[in-house]
């Protein structure tokens, strides 16, 4: 958004009052100033701590203490004049006074050539004010003006710069999602460690990145270093991703190709569906931000969907980026006991998920097919629905290889075949487990202490592990009937014979068939 055309316009057309949300004030305040100097606009400023102050050439400043009396101020001047009241919101709780005062002057001044402009990081408002209030929603700094922050910082004498074109560009991707202060500190740090700025920097601003994000709540910056190789089995999946590797270049918005909207990824626990979420990013080199859907929800009246709203403007303005919101069904619960704050903040992320424009590319997870709301996995919200079964022979034999090689373990010593066919039936992350056991009891064997694993003691981990498709037998039969009706695609090229083998024919419960 260009804020300060948006003001000029609003100001054109005689807007009395006018919201701008954002955290930035310093940004706000900055484009009025600018606005009102080429306009020739006084601007005034008021705010609790400091009364009225003059940020542009004007006349002798009134002296208000309090927000009626403030009010009282503005409606007794004339002229071309902009009013910012910063933190005003905090004015109006509770105090119907207040409101009723700024609602009767936001009428008053729709004849005349005032504006108020108050600058608040929330977007609820008063009821009452609903109506007469224009809100503006002001989003984070994009790549221009991040540049210019860097431009500025960088024009200091002394500083070198080791960057060409393209390398500046990734810097100021990774700096996406910050404020404009948050920018220029962790931009300064950057250039004060060592006194150079080059792409070793990137590092250290993508690890700033990560501790700012972390500190909104609800989502967490991953810089993930899982590849495709870390990965499987699940080829069917890989190859529907490799197709759209280039889905968010320039080449393919010039094919005319939509950019990916995302996938949701169903099935067993323990079958990958988070690794596989981390690999979409390194694959794609894009950011990787994790939305934890539980830690949206406030205690205040209108904190949940404010958290939300800025929670998903967060993630736009990184964009393009994943978006993993993992065990999506545990955060969209249905409740009816927390007085309706569970539905609206799923009606939110529903709406945005079908509506937005930025290239988000959502994953999500989820284990319990029971607790997804139906309109959840229709068509428009997702590309693709994938249903992640039990590894097929040929899966485990790629994911016990993924593992020996992980601990340093060369798989061409070990008999893949034997161990992938005593593992029928385990899921990934019971075949790591079977391997880090191994280890265990080649390490304590008492007659050849710390020696290196062999297939025997892989298949003696095997023997004692109780997989999850035995100890939840009836929770694996259900979710794996769901992908027989023909829900969703599987993930993997099925080996026909043994799926049939392995496939569990239990009664499925018939609400859960509706689903």
């Amino acid at each position: 958004m260009d804020l300060e055309r948006e003001l000029e316009l609003s100001l054109r057309s005689r807007f009395s009052l006018i919201c701008v949300v954002s955290r930035e004030e310093e940004r706000i305040v900055q484009k009025l100033t600018a606005l009102c100097e080429r306009t020739d606009r006084e601007l005034l400023v008021w705010d609790h701590a400091d009364d009225f102050q003059a940020l542009t050439p004007a006349r002798e400043t009134p002296k208000a203490k309090d927000p009626i009396t403030a009010l009282e101020a503005i409606a007794k001047m004339d002229g071309k004049v902009v009013f910012l009241l910063r933190d005003f919101h905090q004015c109006w709780h509770r105090q119907p006074r207040i409101v009723r005062k700024l609602r009767n002057l936001a009428q008053e001044l729709k004849y005349t050539h005032k504006t108020m402009v108050i600058s608040t990081p929330s977007n609820e408002l008063p009821t009452e004010l609903q109506d007469s209030a224009f809100q503006l929603n002001y989003p984070l700094p994009g790549i221009e003006e991040l540049n210019e922050t860097l431009s500025h910082l960088l024009a200091a004498p002394g500083i070198q710069v080791n960057l060409d074109d393209e390398e500046r560009q990734q810097l100021l991707r990774a700096a996406l999602g910050l404020s404009s202060n948050q920018a220029q500190r962790v931009f300064a740090r950057a250039i004060v460690s060592d006194g150079v700025l080059d792409l070793k920097d990137l590092a250290e601003i993508n690890e700033a990145k990560r501790q700012i994000i972390r500190a909104s709540g609800a989502l967490e910056f991953y810089t993930p270093a899982e590849t495709v190789n870390d990965v499987g089995g699940l080829e069917a999946l890989k190859k529907w991703l490799r197709m759209r590797q280039r889905a968010f270049s320039k080449e393919a918005q010039a094919y005319g190709l939509p950019a990916p909207k995302g996938i949701a990824l169903i099935g067993i626990p323990g079958t990958g569906k988070s690794l596989t979420a981390k690999t979409v990013a390194s694959m794609w080199k894009l950011p990787l931000i994790r939305l934890d859907l539980g830690a949206l929800f406030g205690s205040l009246v209108g904190q949940s969907e404010e958290n939300t709203r800025q929670a998903l403007n967060l993630a736009e303005t990184v964009a393009p980026c994943v978006l993993w919101i993992d065990e999506i069904e545990k955060g969209l619960s249905t409740g009816s006991g927390d007085g309706g704050t569970s539905m609206r903040v799923f009606a939110n992320v529903l709406s945005w998920m079908q509506e937005k424009t930025k290239p988000v590319f959502i994953v999500a997870t989820a284990n319990d097919i029971g607790s997804l709301p139906p309109e959840l996995l229709r068509r428009g919200r997702f590309d693709e629905i994938f249903f992640l079964d039990l590894p097929t022979t040929n899966e485990r034999r790629e994911i016990f290889e993924v593992h020996l090689r992980k601990r340093k373990r060369d798989p061409s010593n070990f008999d893949l075949d034997a161990i992938a066919q005593a593992s029928e039936g385990y899921v990934g992350a019971e075949i790591e487990q079977a391997i880090i056991d191994a280890m265990y009891l080649a390490f304590n064997d008492p007659e050849s202490p710390a020696r290196d694993i062999q297939t025997a003691d892989v298949l003696a981990a095997l023997k004692k592990l109780i997989p999850m498709s035995q100890s939840q037998r009836e929770n694996v039969g259900v979710l794996r009937r769901w992908l027989a009706q023909g829900r969703a695609q599987s993930a993997s090229f099925q080996e026909s014979s043994q799926a049939e083998a392995t496939f569990v024919p239990i009664p499925i419960d018939p609400i859960t068939a509706e689903l």
